[in-house]
């Protein structure tokens, strides 16, 4: 559960010093260096001294927690970082950016900037490959989009984004933006992500016909057949039918529309998610804050040409 009248969430000193719990479990370390000896770290104090300053005397460079981080050099107060990461990591269905912006009393450019970059701390480093010997893996592929009956005036098919997801069993889900479903496109992702020596469960599209005999098994069900189930239970696609229950009703009931620009994000967030299902939303926020270690973002870096 999570207490929103924790003082974390509303002033900024304490949100400080509860990121550099997370970020700094055993001491203070320098973000330029990696120096952590606290005899060669000092803490900066005076009036004219930003809050939580630190000096390394190994690099002679001064930093904060917040270096390195999506939050460097952000002008919104910290408490509100600290309160976006736990209402987007509790918020199972996802919360706009509008939403956000209501809440935390922001401009909508703001809360904006805000949600893609936890989206981008949600984002796993080096997965490793899902699957494994005697486990199950689903592969199916969906269409976000919309429909041309919805459109009031241009009566044109929107363009459809396809959406692959692979759900191990029990286990975490990968999720891709994919340009089509052909058998070229799935391949790569599929081999790049499950292990072989894992079951792989698909309906009947075509293009896994190929890929799985590359693995330990490979069984299908037939929706077109309004089959749904065979084997006793154990050959479905069900999970992965599930996974994209849950995208679509973030679409659907809270995002409405997504760009193909984006999209990658989102289904970082919705795969994170749902990997953390196990974890209290605390857990879950806290996990993702320090997920944004190392991946501070930028329009463009210093000194790069803008059409590089």
């Amino acid at each position: 559960m999570c207490d929103l009248t924790n003082p974390i969430f509303i002033d900024a000193a304490k949100a400080r010093k509860h990121l550099e719990r997370l970020y700094w479990p055993d001491g203070v370390t320098c973000r330029h260096c990696g120096n952590s000896d606290p005899t060669r770290i000092s803490k900066l104090a005076g009036k004219s001294t930003r809050p939580g300053v630190h000096w390394c005397n190994e690099c002679d460079k001064p930093f904060t927690v917040t270096v390195g981080t999506v939050m460097e050099d952000s002008k919104i107060p910290l408490n509100k970082w600290v309160l976006a990461y736990h209402l987007m990591a509790a918020s199972k269905k996802g919360m706009s950016a509008l939403q956000l912006s209501r809440m935390l009393g922001l401009s909508y450019k703001s809360s904006w900037f805000l949600c893609h970059r936890i989206r981008e701390s949600m984002k796993p480093g080096s997965p490793s490959p899902i699957g494994g010997e005697s486990k199950v893996v689903e592969s199916d592929e969906a269409f976000f989009g919309g429909k041309a009956k919805n459109r009031a005036y241009a009566k044109k098919e929107p363009k459809k984004h396809a959406v692959m997801t692979l759900v191990e069993r029990n286990g975490e889900s990968r999720s891709f933006h994919v340009a089509n479903v052909k058998a070229k496109t799935l391949r790569e992702k599929i081999v790049t992500t499950v292990s072989r020596k894992s079951h792989l469960m698909t309906d009947e599209l075509a293009s896994y016909e190929k890929v799985g005999k590359e693995f330990a098994n490979h069984q299908t069900v037939t929706h077109a057949a309004d089959e749904y189930v065979r084997g006793g239970g154990f050959i479905h696609v069900n999970t992965a039918e599930c996974r994209f229950s849950l995208m679509k009703r973030a679409v659907f009931g809270t995002h409405h529309s997504i760009s193909e620009a984006h999209l990658p994000r989102y289904l970082s967030e919705w795969d994170y998610k749902w990997n953390t299902r196990k974890m209290t939303d605390v857990e879950r926020a806290a996990t993702a804050v320090i997920g944004g270690e190392g991946k501070r973002l930028q329009y463009r870096q210093s000194r790069e040409a803008f059409h590089a």
